[in-house]
């Protein structure tokens, strides 16, 4: 299959789940189609799917990563000792590990085409990713507690792994326990990276979205808790500050002092 075709029979699988969406025509232009079949894996709830429609899935997201371009982190030059900072999509990034700003189900982010990286990982790692978080999520019994960590294979990301952690939301004024629940995050990804033998981890700005943590208090929380965490335990491991948005970038290069 070209990737077309992989992409029309994604879709028509998946329409199949939904009978409510009996009828629906595909749209014939490129553009359209990749916004429908990316809605669709993410209102899927989690499930088993048949090895065809996996086979057919991971060639697709696959290609798709391998067209937007992998970043390997092995090119990345470190603005710190062990320390990097990086601007571009998480989802393309080649690592041991990446960090993922969930929610409290843990299941991703069922809001079709929503901006959240939460969406971006889920989508991109495919509709395993999702029932990997729902066997973790059934075992514990209850939803995540913000601040710790839950650790799943990538699937077909560039990485290996990606760290679960459920961020603050703050809802007005910035509290102490918000910022200790914040680094509470990071500690959690941290220790849970090296119980895994994982060797580089990249950070997304956890909290800073869609649940409001103010940008720079964010990022100084980050770089101090990653610090004193190495500093403490004598960690060789590598982290990289993963930034989206050219006003997070500016604010890590101010506080790394990064060029």
């Amino acid at each position: 299959m070209i990737q077309t075709e992989r992409r029309v029979y994604l879709i028509k699988e998946l329409l199949k789940e939904q009978p409510g969406y009996a009828g629906l025509e595909i749209p014939e232009d490129e553009a359209s189609q990749k916004r429908l079949l990316r809605s669709l894996f993410n209102v899927r709830m989690p499930r088993p799917c048949s090895r065809d429609f996996l086979a057919v899935q991971d060639a697709y997201l696959q290609e798709e990563t391998r067209r937007k371009g992998i970043t390997d982190f092995a090119d990345l030059h470190p603005v710190q000792e062990k320390i990097y900072l990086w601007q571009g999509d998480i989802t393309t990034l080649r690592c041991d590990a990446i960090v993922n700003a969930a929610n409290s189900q843990m299941l991703g982010c069922f809001v079709p085409c929503h901006g959240c990286i939460d969406n971006a990982i889920h989508t991109f790692a495919g509709v395993q990713l999702r029932l990997a978080c729902a066997e973790l999520m059934k075992r514990q019994g209850h939803e995540e507690e913000t601040g710790k960590a839950k650790i799943t294979p990538a699937f077909n990301l560039p990485c290996r792994y990606v760290l679960h952690t459920v961020g603050p939301i703050v809802g007005g004024r910035l509290t102490k326990d918000d910022e200790n629940l914040l680094a509470s995050c990071y500690l959690s990804c941290l220790e849970l990276a090296e119980q895994n033998s994982i060797k580089s981890i990249a950070f997304c700005c956890i909290s800073t979205g869609e649940f409001c943590f103010p940008n720079e208090k964010a990022a100084e929380i980050a770089i101090q808790t990653v610090k004193d965490y190495k500093k403490h335990t004598q960690s060789k491991i590598e982290v990289i500050f993963n930034v989206f948005k050219e006003t997070d970038l500016n604010i890590y290069r101010k506080l790394l002092g990064a060029n």
